[in-house]
């Protein structure tokens, strides 16, 4: 399968990002093993000695993967996805990518509320106050349950607080 790779991400940077990620993760997964104890004390293995060997493993397979990237994918101009279909995947992508951020930051219930309520009248296409009596009600909802169904705290920010709600 040869097509322009003007057209869209080809599959060799996909998967050199791909392979360079989890190898990043490999790294940081063997430096925090470092920092518990990844040698051998009198009493058996430390506390890092196993999630190093595991980080190296990632380490060693995402080499291979690159070094697979680059012998077979290079230059092949072959594509991993086009634009028309990259697009319609970011579309879901970076609201998401929003959720978590606002969440983060002003609380799960606000991330939630101001999810729902943007997903559909964005992308939906739903009246802007039914996306936003939507998302309301599901936070109002998920409040209910978790924090006084299940007595369960989820993530609050302030305006949780500026309400009184903790």
């Amino acid at each position: 399968m040869r097509e322009n790779s003007a057209n869209g991400l080809s599959r060799f940077a996909m998967e050199t990002g791909v392979a360079l990620l989890t190898g990043a993760f490999g790294i940081a997964v063997a430096y925090g093993s470092i920092e518990a104890g990844a040698g051998w004390t009198e009493m058996g293995p430390d506390a890092g000695y196993f999630p190093f060997y595991i980080g190296l493993l990632i380490v060693f397979g995402s080499a291979m993967n690159l070094v697979y990237a680059v012998v077979k994918h290079r230059g092949s101009g072959e594509i991993f996805v086009d634009m028309a279909r990259f697009k319609v995947v970011l579309g879901f992508l970076l609201p998401l990518v929003a959720f978590a951020v606002v969440s983060t930051l002003l609380g799960l219930y606000v991330g939630t509320a101001l999810y729902i309520a943007g997903t559909m009248t964005f992308q939906g296409k739903y009246k802007w106050w039914a996306g936003l009596a939507a998302g309301m009600g599901v936070a109002l909802f998920f409040f209910v349950i978790f924090e006084i169904g299940f007595k369960v705290p989820l993530l609050k920010g302030p305006v949780e607080a500026f309400f009184g709600i903790y």
